[in-house]
């Protein structure tokens, strides 16, 4: 291995031992908060896409956990922040961790690919730009790869919350 081989492959196993220190300070502080709000639930971690990702699942399939998610995802949002924070707090590096619940945004994932395919189809047949209805920042990088692989280009428009997706032809 030449010099440069040697430190890009010490740095990414540093960013991997880095990531994966993220995913257990996480993991610790939903731990303790599902003891304080006395919910059961398994934590798993994983590094996706330069990312710590944290889920809390339940084996007994118990909708406790749903209000966790809360509506459309809100609440899921505040913890995700929240413990971003708490991870700041230790590390003092900003965090990009990704919390899922219960599969909810998982499930989102999905749902979010699908219809960045489909405006893109829209998008090709039609020949003109398609707006998506205000998502969070979460919802349009979804939406967004998703066009990308479908060999369109989009933009985000507005300002946050009302912030959206314009697919564009290619």
């Amino acid at each position: 291995m030449t010099e440069g081989t040697t430190s890009a492959a010490a740095e990414g196993g540093d960013t991997l031992t880095r990531l994966e220190q993220e995913g257990e300070i996480a993991a610790d502080y939903l731990e303790g908060l599902l003891d304080i709000a006395d919910l059961d639930g398994d934590i798993d971690m994983d590094v996706e896409a330069d990312r710590a990702s944290v889920s809390i699942i339940s084996d007994t399939g118990s909708r406790d956990l749903q209000k966790l998610v809360g509506r459309e995802g809100e609440v899921l949002e505040a913890l995700q922040e929240l413990t971003r924070l708490a991870v700041h707090r230790e590390t003092g590096d900003r965090s990009r961790l990704m919390l899922d619940i219960a599969g909810y945004r998982a499930n989102k994932r999905a749902e979010l690919a699908e219809l960045g395919a489909k405006a893109a189809a829209e998008v090709k047949s039609t020949g003109g730009p398609v707006k998506l209805k205000p998502m969070t920042p979460f919802e349009r990088k979804v939406v967004h790869d998703a066009v990308a692989a479908a060999g369109l280009r989009s933009e985000s428009e507005g300002e946050e919350p009302q912030r959206f997706v314009v697919v564009l032809p290619a």
